[in-house]
């Protein structure tokens, strides 16, 4: 039998006006995987910032190797040996793979008027790490340069420098396809081989049964349980994680010849794309399904005029268009939800108001100028249709869970009155309850005769929300399948071979 070698008991956490988590206890072995998972909002984020040192509890205790610990920050917790890979990268892009690993500890060396980073050595510890990790990255690479899926195994490195006994992973496959996270899966088992505890986050519950040895789901504040992962069906799990059942139904019967709303005729960026054509009608959910790199996102973008293409041309409702920005393409009635809505789909330090409103300020503005009454009932109209809670309108949008800032992007772009909507990884990094509330959004809007096109790293989320799918593999379209009509294994199937 492995020890314990961390454990919650009876953790609370108060904040003004909210109990974030309230008698939260578990118990977690070393050299195993934990999955932990529940409902944004649930207080998985509590949990991990106390575990690290960013909160302290209100009240209970965490015990590590039997003793009682309280970490005043960080830093404390880090010199204890818990690490945390957060969602989001912190790799600085224009540092090499190297530095990156050893930020903030590059070894020293003496020079002649002050010590010197000693390269040599930085290189040697780096490659250390990578090999213990079973990682062949060419270490002197600027980190920014490498695949999205690489740069996670980067951020995985980084936290092993200092030979923690404890990993916490946020959401480290939120943004990877299926293929690269079972690379970051055995990654993940290679560390618990070794004796680690990794707390492993994740909204993807198809990866539970494959990477994790139990499942701690907690719900409103409250421990929900812990379950073996054999024993861990999708029901159980929902029900631990929700009290319920959710469930969607596939919108199947979108209106057979509807008008084209978009037609895209040999659109091409090399290296990234070329040659794609393809027709979305009125009412109709068309996915694009292929493993990252396989250029759907560029597609989107430049349809969107976000990125601009070399040739082809794009029509909308009849008028043919050469996409040139965002706005442009927002005139024609062209929207886009980026797939990272942080950096490109909100302005965090800004209100949830201003965010819902930045799309159609146009529509809001007289003479230039537009005020909180003009404001005020397109906010209203988005927060209701969006089915978003939002406590204080004029609060950070940051401030909402991943969930409802995803509707946020939603919302502030449906107030442009779009007959073509263009949804980059809509359900990226937010919960089952979540997912399926933006599920029944897109299900509205084909039946009030809105094109959606949708990409998903998910492969299964298309199979549940689309009536086509087109497959694209290295900036190539070879083929398009009826959703109703393929596998999920033969869907996945044709992106690879």
């Amino acid at each position: 039998m492995t020890a314990t070698l961390l454990e919650l008991d009876s953790i609370r956490k108060v904040y003004p006006g909210t109990v974030a988590l309230d008698g939260v206890s578990v118990r977690w072995e070393g050299g195993k995987v934990h999955a932990l998972i529940g409902r944004n909002g649930a207080g998985k984020s509590t949990l991990v910032n106390i575990l690290t040192g960013a909160v302290q509890p209100t009240e209970g205790t965490v015990r590590l190797n039997g003793t009682a610990v309280r970490f005043a920050s960080p830093a404390d917790a880090h010199r204890a040996g818990v690490a945390a890979v957060h969602q989001e990268l912190s790799l600085v892009p224009e540092l090499s793979v190297a530095e990156n690993i050893l930020l903030g500890i590059l070894p020293r060396r003496t020079g002649l008027l002050r010590p010197l980073i000693d390269w040599k050595e930085t290189t040697l510890r780096a490659r250390t790490v990578l090999d213990r990790l079973g990682l062949s990255l060419d270490t002197n690479v600027p980190a920014g340069r490498l695949p999205v899926a690489r740069q996670q195994l980067v951020e995985i490195a980084k936290a092993m420098v200092s030979d923690p006994s404890v990993l916490i992973l946020d959401e480290p496959t939120s943004a990877l396809s299926r293929q690269e996270a079972d690379r970051v899966a055995a990654l993940v088992r290679t560390l618990a081989a070794q004796g680690v505890l990794v707390v492993y986050i994740t909204h993807r519950l198809q990866e539970i049964g494959r990477i994790a040895d139990t499942v701690t789901a907690v719900r409103d504040g409250k421990s929900a349980g812990t379950l073996p992962s054999q024993e861990a069906t999708p029901e159980r799990i929902v029900a631990m994680m929700f009290g319920e059942q959710l469930r969607f139904v596939r919108t199947t019967d979108h209106p057979a010849g509807s008008e084209p709303l978009l037609q895209v005729r040999g659109l091409s960026r090399p290296p990234a794309f070329a040659d794609i054509s393809f027709t979305l009608h009125g009412g109709e959910i068309l996915g694009i399904a292929g493993l990252m790199g396989s250029g759907r996102t560029e597609v989107m973008r430049a349809i969107a005029g976000a990125d601009p293409s070399t040739n082809g041309d794009v029509v909308v409702a009849g008028n043919a268009v050469r996409p040139v920005s965002p706005s442009q393409m927002k005139r024609f009635g062209v929207a886009m939800t980026p797939e990272n809505r942080k950096e490109h789909g909100l302005v965090g330090v800004l209100s949830t108001r201003a965010n819902i409103c930045l799309a159609s300020l146009d529509r809001i503005t007289r003479f230039g100028f537009t005020t909180r009454a003009r404001e005020a009932p397109v906010v209203a109209h988005a927060v209701r249709t969006m089915d978003m809670t939002v406590s204080d309108p004029e609060l950070p949008v940051s401030s909402l869970s991943g969930g409802n800032q995803q509707k946020a992007v939603l919302g502030k772009w449906l107030n442009t009155a779009p007959r073509v909507l263009l949804l980059d990884e809509p359900t990226r990094g937010i919960d089952l309850r979540a997912k399926m509330q933006i599920f029944q959004i897109i299900s509205r809007l084909s039946r009030e005769g809105i094109g959606v096109l949708v990409v998903s790293s998910e492969i299964e989320e298309l199979l549940d929300i689309c009536h086509r799918i087109l497959i694209l593999k290295n900036g190539h379209l070879t083929g398009a399948v009826d959703a109703g009509d393929i596998h999920l294994d033969d869907l996945f199937a044709a992106c690879i071979q």
